[in-house]
């Protein structure tokens, strides 16, 4: 049985940012986000293609995920596609010394990512979305925004 993380609710994947590949397909990985490697996991990261964006997560959240995904799968024969294309795809990219992942030519093509990208903070991984990507279907509009204000009065939370 796997060890369990335990997440600092301080050392989570915060904020924003826009960066370029390399010719080699290399991203340099926002040094805040070393940061939290550096202070609660590893160098290790698990990269796995989903809908039109690829999901980074530090190989201890990567194995609690895999564990809680095939429990479900117990439970839900119907995740069995989705199991098999995050799992099967996933690859293993760790940070070189300059704080930069390799993302192979086959991930890159299954994430949409191409050369400008946006990586996203979600907590306990990040996602590297195509530029593009983020900017027609991320990025919110004003009808958004009002939509947030509602959900977030309905929860106490404004």
């Amino acid at each position: 049985m796997a060890a369990e993380v335990i997440v600092d609710p301080t050392n989570h994947f915060r904020g924003r940012s826009e960066h370029s590949l390399d010719g080699k397909g290399r991203l340099n990985i926002p040094t805040r986000f070393r940061e939290v490697l550096r202070l609660q996991y590893d160098d290790r990261l698990m990269v796995t293609p989903w809908n039109k964006c690829l999901k980074v997560y530090p190989v201890q959240q990567w194995e609690k995920m895999e564990l809680q995904l095939l429990e479900h799968l117990q439970d839900q024969p119907d995740m069995k596609k989705m199991i098999r294309y995050m799992i099967g795809g996933v690859v293993e990219c760790p940070l070189d010394k300059q704080g930069r992942i390799l993302l192979p030519p086959k991930l890159r093509e299954e994430g949409g990512i191409t050369k400008e990208v946006v990586i996203t903070g979600v907590m306990t991984y990040f996602e590297i979305l195509d530029k593009e990507t983020w900017e027609a279907d991320n990025k919110p509009s004003t009808a958004d925004f009002d939509s947030f204000e509602i959900s977030l009065l309905k929860a106490g939370l404004l």
